[in-house]
């Protein structure tokens, strides 16, 4: 390697790639009326385009361009 380098050694100073994971995983998970959920990113311009993830198997599903989990709201049908 030719010229200076530089290493940064400092933890503080040392990026957090798993930060955005730890952020999404404390978004609860959206329910969602009906088979189908639709995400866009929800910010507007800082959004990413608009998919639609099926729900009809059980449990969450994460969208896959940002992460936001959503479920199927569960309703008991003839209970009041």
């Amino acid at each position: 390697m030719v010229g200076p380098r530089f290493e940064q050694t400092a933890q503080k100073f040392q990026p957090r790639p798993l930060a955005a994971i730890e952020l999404i995983a404390e978004e609860p998970i959206r329910l969602v009326e009906g088979r189908v959920a639709a995400c866009d990113g929800g910010a507007g311009p800082l959004g990413h385009p608009r998919i639609f993830i099926n729900l009809d198997k059980p449990g969450a599903h994460a969208c896959t361009y940002c992460g936001i989990r959503y479920e199927k709201e569960d309703h008991h049908h003839g209970h009041h």
